[in-house]
């Protein structure tokens, strides 16, 4: 599925939770996502993120891959990213 996230900075809107969430899950369908926005304004949000795939790598690596999901987005169309990553377990 593409996903149209040019609701962004570059273009005078901000990225929207949805997109974020799809974003993540598009990379850890398995993940149980919850994203807040922080200040209400659609430019920095809190990302809380649940993913058996973490199990075993570094907290630096969990970020990666959170990283890694979203893209160029981190480069252009996102203020703040908090992440907050754990373990869940496979069902």
């Amino acid at each position: 599925m593409e996903i149209d996230y040019c609701k962004c900075y570059t273009c005078g809107m901000s990225i929207d939770q949805a997109t974020l969430t799809q974003l993540i899950s598009n990379a850890m369908p398995d993940a149980q996502i919850r994203i807040d926005d922080l200040r209400g304004d659609g430019e920095a949000y809190a990302a809380h993120i649940g993913s058996p795939h973490f199990a075993g790598q570094s907290r630096v690596k969990q970020h990666q891959m959170v990283y890694a999901a979203l893209g160029n987005i981190m480069d252009n169309d996102l203020h703040a990213l908090q992440i907050h990553t754990y373990i869940i377990e496979e069902v």
